[in-house]
């Protein structure tokens, strides 16, 4: 076989061989062990629906709207605080429409989440105030949720993209 000088050549040494095949050990591993678990401990199983799947729901949705998550492919975070308020606003009446009915551990839970998720959202809403007071007047549309003329037409919300 002629191999051409300007191709770049595939080194392999034992060391890198020894960690691949102790990797492809270990994953054989875990497909036994996910093989051999009860179904009922599946990865693909839905958790059960309750009281507690509810709230981490709203919870999650809310954390979205506050820009917990990013977007992988842009490396953007984008904030929502329209939706944040809404989500938590529902967890808000779950817990006033709930009142008297929840175990202590759910109600001391419930409340708890809706306290953080409060704070975080007053704290982000004054970050983009102060962000806004220094010269960017979108981003106090976007914190008050007022809608921008350029999106009257967009039954949105405006949101805030931020570079991660």
């Amino acid at each position: 076989m002629i191999h051409n000088p300007d191709e770049p050549k595939l080194h392999v040494d034992s060391d890198w061989k020894a960690q691949a095949e102790a990797e492809r050990e270990k994953m054989r591993k875990i497909d036994i062990e996910r093989a051999s678990a009860p179904e009922e401990e599946s990865a693909d199983k839905l958790p059960p629906a309750d009281f507690r799947s509810i709230v981490g729901l709203l919870a999650t949705q809310a954390l979205g709207g506050l820009g917990a998550y990013g977007d992988p492919d842009t490396r953007r975070v984008v904030v929502d605080l329209p939706a944040a308020q809404f989500a938590i606003d529902l967890l808000g009446v779950l817990a006033e429409k709930t009142k008297g009915n929840l175990t202590p551990d759910e109600n001391k839970e419930l409340a708890a989440i809706l306290a953080e998720l409060r704070s975080r959202f007053v704290h982000f809403a004054q970050m983009l105030a102060a962000q806004a007071a220094q010269g960017n007047p979108a981003a106090v549309s976007a914190a008050i949720g007022s809608t921008s003329p350029a999106s009257k037409g967009d039954s949105n919300k405006p949101k805030i993209i931020l570079p991660s």
